[in-house]
């Protein structure tokens, strides 16, 4: 369990690192606390808040895909779906 936990943090690292590339501040908010939750997992290795926050930085990115489509690759997302 603890080697798909540690895929779902590198995931929702990369979903960070996307966010920021992208952003112009609008999505620091999801990017602060998805950070929080990785350190946090690092940490504890309690996984939940790395749940909740990869669902709702999908969710974002798959909105800027929609909207953007060659904003960034495709595989962040299905990374993040597929450890989900």
């Amino acid at each position: 369990m603890s080697e798909k936990n540690d895929k779902l943090r590198d995931a929702c690292l990369d979903a960070v690192l996307t966010l920021e590339k992208i952003g112009n501040g609008e999505y620091d908010e999801i990017k602060d606390k998805l950070n929080f939750c990785i350190g946090s997992y690092n940490h504890d290795r309690n996984p939940v808040g790395l749940v909740e926050f990869g669902q709702k930085a999908l969710e974002v990115l798959k909105e800027i895909k929609k909207q953007n489509p060659r904003k960034f690759k495709k595989d962040i997302i299905d990374n993040l779906e597929k450890l989900l």
